[in-house]
């Protein structure tokens, strides 16, 4: 599997160690600083820190709240770097594929931003685009991956940084994140070393990895010889809670204090099973009829695996839902099982709860090695 990461803004150069992954989410911010010792990647430092929610619409106290976050997901972690790569994702970033007949060189980026400014649902013009060609062997065509996002966005991750003493020195696409991420901890080359918890990732196979955020979804899916296929959902674990308390008339919070501890809360006050399926079928349905797209277009059969991760992904039994219910077979994914700890033993103990959370956070990380 080839490396797809893409940088749509790269600032200034600065030493790999001095850099980290930091994922800034609608509902927590992530950290993770990987280094590399010969040929394998050690982890030096990671983070997790809640953003305490508003009332209202009160961008502001939002924005105050997840600086606030930032510096207490650094502080949490230890780290001393200062330079951030951060990723984007959502309905202002598009990823797509290309393929035109072969063009002479000067011609190339002018095709891929007239195909950027047919295929995104924003005005490149008032964006970033970047893009990456795939080397097929094929002088009659040229193929590749594109993305784009909108300045706004790239301007408020940097703003986040920059109010929280931070420089952010290059900016990613959380599903090529993903993507780089597994394919570096979770090939065929690694997959021993992960506890034989799944079996080695035979060529020619093709995998899909499902980021369950708080407000996105974020599935991502590479064979060995293709290219990479990024889809943001717009429903995640905030669509979940909020039809489960619409449904059972409770409030969010009550919801949230259930999944949080489903063995520990079945106080027998109220029952969400069937409420919880219901809440997730529109994630359900957004993930089956993307699978099965893919494998139209790629004319190939269904995934062979699904991994999934993200804050969502550690509800009690949202998993085993998920591979009950999707055409193809869904497992808890921690891209730390495959990496080695030089980090104190309270990090140590953080990737090995929540280590799903941090894989987009981790995957950032790789982009600076």
């Amino acid at each position: 599997m080839r490396e797809f990461s893409l940088s749509l803004k790269e600032l200034f150069k600065v030493n790999k160690d001095e850099v980290f992954g930091l994922d800034i989410g609608t509902n927590a911010v992530k950290m993770v600083q990987i280094c590399k010792e010969g040929s394998s990647y050690v982890l030096t430092a990671a983070g997790i820190c809640e953003i305490p929610a508003v009332t209202g619409n009160n961008k502001q106290e939002n924005g105050q709240n997840v600086v606030r976050a930032i510096r207490d997901c650094l502080q949490m972690s230890g780290t001393d770097a200062r330079f951030a790569t951060c990723g984007v994702c959502g309905p202002e970033v598009a990823v797509r594929r290309f393929q035109f007949p072969s063009l002479p060189a000067g011609e190339l980026e002018g095709a891929i931003l007239l195909e950027a400014s047919q295929v995104c649902p924003f005005n490149i013009n008032e964006g970033s685009v970047d893009y990456q060609i795939a080397p097929n062997g094929d002088d009659e065509n040229v193929s590749g991956v594109l993305v784009a996002t909108t300045s706004k966005l790239i301007a408020r991750k940097q703003g986040l940084a920059k109010s929280a003493s931070l420089d952010c020195a290059l900016m990613d696409v959380d599903g090529l994140a993903l993507l780089n991420c597994f394919n570096t901890f979770t090939s065929k080359t690694n997959t021993k070393e992960v506890k034989n918890r799944h079996k080695p990732l035979a060529v020619g196979r093709t995998f899909a990895v499902l980021n369950v955020g708080y407000s996105f979804s974020t599935l991502a899916i590479i064979s060995e010889n293709g290219l990479p296929f990024v889809r943001d959902i717009p429903y995640g674990g905030r669509g979940i809670v909020e039809h489960i308390a619409s449904d059972r008339s409770i409030s969010s919070e009550r919801v949230n204090r259930y999944l949080k501890d489903i063995s520990s809360s079945r106080d027998g006050q109220f029952e969400i099973s069937d409420a919880f399926g219901n809440a997730s079928r529109r994630l359900i349905d957004d993930v089956s009829e993307t699978l099965r797209f893919y494998s139209a277009q790629e004319k190939s059969s269904l995934i062979d695996k699904l991994f999934v991760c993200g804050g969502f992904s550690l509800v009690g039994g949202f998993v085993e839902f998920l591979d009950e219910q999707l055409p193809t077979g869904a497992v808890l994914w921690n891209p730390f099982e495959a990496i080695r700890c030089r980090a104190d033993e309270q990090c140590e103990l953080l990737v090995r709860q929540k280590g799903s959370v941090l894989a987009v956070a981790a995957g950032l990380a790789l982009r600076t090695i």
